[in-house]
């Protein structure tokens, strides 16, 4: 029996995206650099007004993704390290959005499960890829 599997040879062929540049799949360094830049100033500002609690750092990091996202498409650490978020089909994420994927990504396990474009769940969810700008 034929094996009906469709290998893909990068991350995003399935979705049309080119291999790298403009429009590809963000691959997965660039992302845990956005994350860390985005968690140390959740951390910084949670340390200046909050005596350090790690709630507060939680919220601030989660209240930078629920803003900027639909804003600037992306948080801070995506913009500095080249990404964007945008639709599978490249419109505006709208309102929503942010704050689902926001949700599920603070619960970690989401945003570690990923397909193989390299997708996670929370980006799934809610239709959204994460692509270099």
């Amino acid at each position: 029996m034929a094996d009906l599997r469709i290998e893909n040879s990068y991350p995003g062929e399935r979705l049309g995206r080119p291999t790298t540049g403009p429009q590809s799949v963000a691959r997965v360094g660039r992302r845990l650099a956005a994350i860390a830049i985005d968690w140390a100033c959740a951390v910084i500002i949670s340390m200046a007004f909050f005596s350090y609690d790690p709630m507060a750092t939680l919220a601030v990091f989660a209240a930078v993704q629920i803003v900027f996202i639909p804003t600037i498409a992306g948080s801070p650490g995506h913009r500095l390290m080249g990404m964007r978020l945008t639709m599978l089909d490249g419109g505006w994420v709208g309102l929503w959005r942010p704050v689902v994927r926001t949700l599920l990504l603070v619960l970690v396990i989401p945003a570690v499960i990923w397909d193989p474009d390299q997708r996670g769940l929370h980006d799934k969810a809610v239709g959204t890829i994460l692509v270099r700008s």
